[in-house]
């Protein structure tokens, strides 16, 4: 089908301002220490400063309501306010999270814009005071002139579907192309400080991309790019070749589109455009700002009972197939394997993933997998099974789904394929987040766009995909530079929130000589042990999957028995240093106070320490699990070893080709 670019009537709002003659009129600014967003009125625009210093220039916006282009709206009056207080998190990277900020809104009459600013960055949203279309909404960006640029790109159309590998460029060569859209989180240094575009609190609205790139005397502007509502859809089987289903499908796709991006019927705000602000790459893994500025969960909701973990997965191993004699693939006594081997590990869930059911049918299970059985031969074993759906199969029935498995005894689901990025799918997952909720089910979106705060609104979604995961090397070419894309998504995709990206293989190659092996039955990774290990901590992932095979695990019993161990929420999260095109590292405390720092490189070698300052005093034993001298041409050689430390020691922890390390500290 034929797609209208959506993108131009958003560059026409946003591009409109440039022309504009009215004298620029202050509306409102907030500061919080160091970080400032002001916003000009007559026409509207705004612009971020830390430390006084411009990081995003003077930058024209705008939004079109019924028709009409509101760019040169009369400033009526602004308000501000305070918040001074810190909230506990049921699931997160930090214990508590401050959320101390500074707040101002501008009102316009039949709309407002209102800013945010924290000590961790800033933030602006249109709000609406009443019911209208909005047609289209001018939220660009202007990266200065001079930085360093760190970011994703999709086809064009593909606005929920982030699975592509990173880009690095300067400012003045950004890539211009009309087949490519960019997408959130865009990241970039200027001046010596870091930013990341990204957007939270987002409620029945399409999410926010980036098309068109102009070059001016400012910087380069990126006009945003949004989905237009769905006007007509159809759920698609298969992969594509079957279409017309009524019920069922893999995906639910999108034919026609309407003029507009929503219509509301009252007043409501729209997304935060946020701008995390840090003085290096490295710290931007500490910022809160995506969490603490989402909507919070409903006054006396409870979400105790959420339980994040770690899984054994039966997909990317194609159901432990390394296994001898042969388990038959997907099937009852495949699923008591493992089972079995999650109950020993301490692994608290088993996925059933693509094949419990019959094809794209989750109301009839498949011959070979007695379910019912399952579930009860899991419950005996402490272990919680949750099942794997493509959406276009809970689409629409959201409470049946969720009731009657709930009833059955499943812990949650991995729903898979939205891969859009429109107002309706913003809608699904957060109505389906919520039966959910009323069910004390948790979620997985895998097959999603990026997280938007919406985990801190419904605790129970526990991870998100977004990324380019290691599912991708099932079937990845051998010079797919993978130890890249691990870096840069700790800084691009990771500061939106926990992802799906499946580490912890065991069949780790050298670059150039990997193959998934015998239709993809194989698969492992590019790069060293250590680096797989490492993203156990390095990575937030609430509802962590362990994706090789309970057999690899089994014969690489050290390694994994050390994986299962590490916690997958955290209550402090310190980032250590390196940037997206070299390396990365963080440490994270545990609840039972002992600390976790990891890392990893690049395909260039890196002699690194780790300043265990982070510590806070005391003497340490650190548990130690690195790259060994020849892990460049053997990757799955390690070394594991104990050291006392001192708070404030160095710890070397050379890291080879594609490396990585994990270290344990326990105070003695």
């Amino acid at each position: 089908m034929k797609k209208t670019p959506t993108y131009v009537a958003l560059a026409a709002v946003a591009a409109g301002f440039a022309g504009t003659a009215a004298a620029d009129t202050l509306a409102a600014k907030t500061q919080f220490g160091r970080n400032e967003i002001r916003l000009y009125a007559e026409p509207l625009a705004y612009e971020v400063l830390r430390d006084g210093v411009p990081v995003v220039p003077k930058t024209p916006i705008g939004i079109m309501l019924d028709g009409t282009c509101r760019k040169d709206a009369k400033f009526l009056g602004a308000t501000e306010r305070a918040v001074e207080s810190t909230m506990q998190t049921p699931v997160y990277k930090k214990a508590s999270v401050d959320l101390s900020a500074r707040f101002a809104r501008a009102d316009f009459g039949d709309f407002a814009v209102s800013l945010a600013a924290r000590a961790d960055g800033v933030a602006w949203r249109f709000e609406l005071n009443k019911a209208a279309t909005v047609t289209a909404e001018g939220a660009a960006i202007t990266v200065p002139e001079g930085a360093r640029c760190w970011f994703n790109r999709n086809s064009l159309g593909n606005w929920g579907c982030e699975e592509s590998m990173p880009e690095f460029t300067d400012m003045a060569t950004l890539p211009n192309d009309p087949k490519k859209t960019y997408y959130l989180p865009f990241a970039y240094t200027t001046g010596g400080k870091t930013v990341v575009v990204t957007e939270t609190d987002l409620h029945d609205y399409p999410i926010w991309n980036f098309k068109e790139v102009q070059q001016n005397a400012s910087g380069a502007r990126m006009l945003p790019e949004m989905e237009r509502a769905p006007k007509a859809t159809e759920r698609v089987g298969g992969w594509g070749k079957v279409r017309g289903l009524q019920t069922g499908g893999r995906w639910v796709r999108v034919t026609s589109h309407e003029d507009f991006l929503v219509q509301a019927t009252g007043p409501r705000t729209l997304p935060w455009r946020v701008f995390v602000l840090a003085d290096s790459p490295a710290k931007l893994c500490e910022a809160d700002i995506v969490y603490a500025l989402a909507t919070p969960a409903a006054e006396g909701s409870d979400f105790s009972w959420v339980k994040p973990g770690k899984v054994a997965w039966d997909w990317w191993n194609c159901f432990d197939n390394r296994r001898v004699p042969a388990n038959g693939g997907c099937n009852t006594k495949t699923y008591e394997r493992f089972i079995d081997f999650a109950a020993k590990s301490g692994v608290e869930y088993v996925i059933f993933d693509e094949g419990w059911s019959e094809s794209l049918n989750i109301w009839k299970f498949h011959k070979d997998v007695d379910v019912l059985h399952l579930l009860e031969y899991a419950k005996q074993r402490n272990v919680g099974i949750i099942l794997w759906m493509a959406w276009a199969q809970v689409y629409g029935d959201e409470e049946h789904v969720a009731s009657h498995f709930a009833k059955l005894g499943v812990k949650g689901f991995k729903v898979d394929f939205m891969d859009r990025g429109d107002a309706e799918v913003a809608t699904f997952l957060e109505k389906f987040a919520s039966v959910c909720a009323k069910h004390r089910m948790l979620l997985d979106y895998h097959g999603a766009y990026r997280p938007v705060g919406l985990n801190r609104t419904y605790p129970n979604i526990l991870n998100y995909e977004g990324i380019h995961g290691l599912e991708q090397m099932k079937w990845a070419p051998a010079n797919k530079d993978m130890a890249m894309n691990d870096v840069a998504c700790f800084f691009l995709r990771l500061t939106a929130g926990p992802m799906d990206y499946t580490p912890g293989a065991m069949n780790n190659l050298p670059y150039g000589k990997y193959t998934a092996g015998e239709g993809h039955r194989y698969p492992g990774s590019v790069g060293t042990r250590c680096h797989q290990m490492a993203m156990m901590a390095l990575y937030e992932a609430y509802l962590q999957m362990l994706c090789d095979s309970p057999t690899s695990y089994e014969q690489n019993e050290e390694c994994f028995r050390f994986m299962a161990g590490v916690p997958v929420t955290w209550n402090a999260t310190v980032g250590l240093g390196g940037c997206p095109e070299t390396m990365a590292a963080a440490a994270r405390k545990a609840k039972d106070g002992s600390w976790y720092a990891a890392g990893l490189c690049t395909k260039k070698p890196r002699a690194y320490e780790i300043d265990t300052s982070f510590l806070g005093g005391g003497d340490w034993t650190a548990e130690i699990f690195r790259d060994a001298p020849d892990a460049n041409e053997h990757p799955t050689h390690y070394i594991h070893e104990t050291k006392n430390v001192k708070s404030g020691d160095k710890v070397p922890v050379p890291m080879s080709v594609g490396g990585g390390f994990i270290v344990k500290f326990t105070r003695r």
